[in-house]
C-alpha cells in the first residue's frame, strides 16, 4: 500500500479534466498527486479534512508585468481619480514628500473616466510643482504625460524627432504638448531612476505582492519584460527568492530580447522559476488609440501605430524561432493581428522544424471573421484579458463604432472555432485577481453589474470554461499541460480551496467567491 505524504479527504475536488468530474479524496507524494478517488481509508503522514469545501486546480495569470506592478507601488496611484483637477491635487500632495529635483511619478490614470473627457497635458502637470519634473502613465501603459520641466530634461523640445517609433504630440506652434505615445516614452523612462534599485526594498515589495497572489489562488504567473518602458525582468531575481525559500508562486520569466533557450522548463514540482516566451510588439492599445486598425478610429481619423512592419516582425520572429524560442506577440488592433498572423505563417513555412510550442498572440482584442479563419490553421494560443472588458465596454464603441465593436472580446466565438484561450490580467493594467477575470468572462459586465445581461451577451462563456482559462489552459502555452493545471494523478499538487461551489453560484455572485487556502506541490502557501 502506498504511504502518502498528505491525504486530503472530504473535499469536492473539481478535476477540470472534463465537466462534472469530481472526487472527494486526493493523495500526495513528493509534490505530485498520486491518488484521486473516494477511498479515505488510505495511509498518510498527514490527513487534512476539507469539510466538503470546493477545490479547483491552482490558477495562473498567463500575461502580466510583475516588476512593473511592483514599481508602481512606490508611485502615486491615479486609478481612482476622476478629474484632472483631482489628479493635480493628489500629485501636489505627493510633491511635499519628495526631495526637490526628483521626479514625481503617477500611474494608472484613465482619461476616459475624467470629468474633462480629455488627456492631461504638460500645462496641467506644470500646476503640480515648479520644483520637480512630473510624469504620469496611462493605465494601458502605452502613453505618458510629462511636465514642461521633464520634457526639457529629456531634450523633448520643439523639433524633436523620436527615434524608434512612437508619437510626440505637439501644439499649434510645434512645441510638445507633453503627451508621448508608444516607444518614444522610453526617452523619459531612461532618465528616471528605477525605484526598486534598492535590493532590500525590492524584495520587501515583491514578497508582499506574492503573498497577496497566494491569497487569491494564484499558483503561477507568466511575467513579461517590457524594454520600451524600462520594465525589465530578470530570472535571477526570482531564482534568488526561490533559493532562500520565499517564493510561493511558479514564475515563468518572458523576455523581449533574445536569450539562450537551453534553460528548458522542467517537470520538477519543486522547481518554481523558468524562462518562458520571447516577447514582440506590433501596436499599442485601444484606450490610447494607438492599437493598429485596418480602418481609422471613429472620431480621430487616425489608424493607430504600427510599431513594426510585417517584414520586420517576420525577421525577428524567424530569428527567435530558429533559436528554439517561443514567440509571443502583442497584437490588439485588427491590422496588427493581421500582420502577426501573416508573419507566423511565413515563419512556419520557411522553417524546417515543427514548433515545440505554439505561438502566442497576446490580447487579440479585435478578431474579425477572416482572421479567425486564418488563426484556426496555425499553432497558436491566445492570451486574453477578460477583465479588460469591465473598463472597455464603456467606450469601445466610441473608439471603433458599433459594427467593429461586435468583433471585439469574442471569447465564445474563438473557443467555438477551436482556439485555445488562456486567462490573464496584463497587470498593472488591471488586477491580477483571477476570480475577477472569471467574473468578467462569464458576465461581460463591469463590477457594478452594468450593463444588465452583459455587453454583447452572445459572447459570454460559462463558468467551467472560464475556470479552465485560468487553471489548465495556461499550461498549454508552456508545454506542461500533461503535468499541471488538473487535479489528476501524475500532476503537480497545485490547487485552491474555495469557500463555496464556484460552479453553482449565480454569475453575478462570482465576485463574492473567496479563496480559503492555496497549495503548491502539496505545501500550503496560504
Amino acid at each position: 500500500m502506498t504511504y502518502y505524504d498528505k491525504l486530503f479527504v472530504n473535499g469536492a475536488f473539481h478535476t477540470m479534466e472534463r465537466r462534472n468530474s469530481i472526487c472527494s479524496v486526493i493523495g500526495i507524494k513528493n509534490g505530485f498527486i498520486e491518488y484521486t478517488g473516494e477511498d479515505s481509508a488510505l495511509s498518510a503522514k498527514e490527513i487534512i479534512d476539507l469539510e466538503g469545501k470546493t477545490v479547483i486546480p491552482g490558477m495562473t495569470d498567463s500575461h502580466m508585468h510583475m516588476y512593473a506592478f511592483c514599481q508602481n507601488l512606490v508611485a502615486v496611484d491615479l486609478s481612482n481619480i476622476r478629474s484632472i483637477k483631482e489628479m493635480i491635487s493628489v500629485m501636489k500632495n505627493k510633491s511635499k514628500e519628495i526631495p526637490e529635483g526628483c521626479w514625481i511619478k503617477g500611474v494608472n490614470f484613465d482619461d476616459t473616466l475624467f470629468k474633462e473627457k480629455r488627456m492631461p497635458t504638460r500645462h496641467d502637470l506644470d500646476n503640480v510643482s515648479n520644483k520637480h519634473p512630473v510624469v504620469i502613465r496611462r493605465v494601458c501603459l502605452h502613453a505618458i504625460v510629462v511636465s514642461t520641466e521633464g520634457l526639457t530634461l529629456a531634450g523633448v523640445i520643439k523639433g524633436y524627432k523620436p527615434e524608434g517609433g512612437g508619437i510626440v504630440e505637439t501644439e499649434a506652434d510645434g512645441n510638445p504638448n507633453g503627451i508621448l505615445r508608444e516607444q518614444c516614452t522610453q526617452v523619459i523612462d531612461n532618465i528616471i531612476k528605477d525605484p526598486l534599485s534598492d535590493i532590500a526594498l525590492r524584495e520587501k515589495i515583491m514578497m508582499k505582492v506574492f503573498k497577496d497572489m497566494s491569497s487569491r489562488g494564484i499558483t503561477g504567473i507568466h511575467t513579461y519584460s517590457a524594454k520600451i518602458w524600462n520594465y525589465k525582468e530578470s530570472i535571477e531575481t526570482y531564482k534568488h527568492l526561490e533559493n532562500i525559500g520565499l517564493l510561493p508562486v511558479r514564475v515563468y520569466v518572458c523576455l523581449d530580447e533574445l536569450f539562450d533557450a537551453t534553460n528548458k522548463i522542467n517537470n520538477d514540482p519543486n522547481s518554481k522559476v523558468h524562462l518562458g516566451s520571447y516577447k514582440l510588439f506590433t501596436d499599442g492599445s485601444l484606450g490610447a488609440e494607438s492599437a493598429a486598425l485596418r480602418d481609422p478610429y471613429k472620431n480621430s481619423g487616425d489608424s493607430g501605430v504600427m510599431i513594426c512592419t510585417e517584414d520586420e516582425l517576420y525577421n525577428k520572429m524567424k530569428t527567435a524561432y530558429d533559436k528554439g524560442l517561443q514567440p509571443a506577440i502583442h497584437a490588439i488592433g485588427d491590422r496588427a493581428l493581421e500582420i502577426t498572423i501573416n508573419a507566423i505563417e511565413k515563419t512556419i513555412s520557411s522553417s524546417k522544424t515543427k514548433p515545440a510550442l505554439p505561438f502566442r498572440i497576446i490580447h487579440a482584442q479585435m478578431t474579425p471573421p477572416d482572421l479567425i479563419e486564418k488563426m484556426k490553421k496555425i499553432p497558436v494560443i491566445l492570451d486574453v484579458q477578460p477583465i479588460f472588458l469591465r473598463t472597455d465596454l464603456h467606450w469601445i464603441e466610441e473608439k471603433v463604432g458599433s459594427y467593429r465593436a461586435k468583433n471585439t472580446y469574442m471569447w465564445k466565438t474563438l473557443m467555438r472555432n477551436g482556439l485555445m484561450l488562456t486567462g490573464s490580467s496584463d497587470c498593472p493594467v488591471e488586477s491580477y485577481d483571477p476570480l475577477l477575470g472569471i467574473y468578467s468572462a462569464v458576465t461581460r459586465c463591469d463590477f457594478t453589474g452594468f450593463p444588465k445581461n452583459g455587453y454583447n451577451p452572445d459572447e459570454k462563456i460559462d463558468i467551467y470554461d472560464a475556470v479552465r482559462m485560468y487553471t489548465h489552459n495556461p499550461h498549454y502555452a508552456t508545454g506542461q499541460q500533461n503535468i499541471n493545471g488538473l487535479i489528476k494523478e501524475g500532476f503537480f499538487a497545485d490547487f485552491v480551496v474555495l469557500d463555496r461551489n464556484i460552479f453553482e453560484v449565480d454569475e453575478m455572485d462570482l465576485l463574492d467567491v473567496n479563496v480559503l487556502s492555496t497549495y503548491i506541490a502539496g505545501k500550503k502557501v496560504f
